[in-house]
């Protein structure tokens, strides 16, 4: 498992122009969790829910990597055993700016899965019509490969593992409002960075080794710098 850990939420993608859920103007202003993002809303409003995420996916298209996921990138493919790059964002940022083994927690949106034998198909910007109606395999109906809320999310327990052995611990871009971030500040981490634009109310940030309030292109040669360090003093 990894000594580093750089866990993202949205605020590191916005940079890349990525819609975001929980900003003004985002998403959720457009459309109700219940009908597009929530467990049962494909048996209720199928066709509403897979033209969401083809929207969303057809967005992904034309978008690029902003300067912090190249740097991430750069790092994770420098030292590719100790850092771990988790992410909750379903955008392929990351992937596009080179780095490998990212582990998206909450699904990907290029991705189309299988509603009963879990195959997996990349279908890239292309949008599930009649042409990825049916699993390859077993026929049945294919799903946005995305984690709806009040369903079980299995790269969580990847995620945890992860955490076994982090001594160095970064998070770029979330409030917290999902996942708390402060529960995994156990007495093994021994630096711990929190970058965000603003101070959360679900984060205390008192219990960090270091806070940013700045955008995370602003942040993150910082952030390598003293990933970098630490890393090399661990050896």
């Amino acid at each position: 498992m990894a000594k580093v850990i750089i866990l993202s939420g949205a605020g590191i993608s916005a940079e890349s122009g990525i819609s975001t859920f929980r900003d003004g103007g985002g998403l959720w202003e457009k459309h109700k969790i219940e009908d597009v993002c929530y467990a049962g809303c494909l048996e209720t409003n199928r066709k509403l829910t897979i033209d969401f995420y083809d929207s969303r996916r057809e967005e992904l298209k034309d978008k690029e990597p902003n300067y912090a996921h190249k740097v991430i990138a750069k790092l994770k493919n420098k030292y590719k055993e100790q850092i771990a790059v988790i992410t909750q964002n379903i955008d392929d940022m990351f992937e596009k700016a080179g780095c490998d083994k990212v582990l998206h927690l909450h699904g990907f949106l290029r991705e189309l899965k299988c509603e009963k034998c879990g195959n997996i198909l990349d279908i890239a910007y292309e949008k599930q019509d009649t042409k990825y109606e049916t699993c390859p395999k077993c026929q049945n109906k294919l799903r946005p490969n995305i984690v709806f809320f009040a369903e079980i999310a299995p790269k969580y327990e990847d995620m945890y593992k992860e955490f076994d052995d982090c001594e160095f611990f970064v998070v770029i871009g979330t409030s917290g409002a999902v996942i708390n971030t402060d529960m995994f500040l156990n007495p093994d981490i021994k630096v711990s960075i929190l970058n965000n634009l603003e101070p959360s109310g679900y984060l205390m940030e008192e219990v960090y080794t270091k806070v940013l309030h700045k955008k995370a292109s602003e942040a993150i040669d910082e952030i390598a710098f003293d990933i970098e360090k630490f890393l090399k003093e661990e050896k």
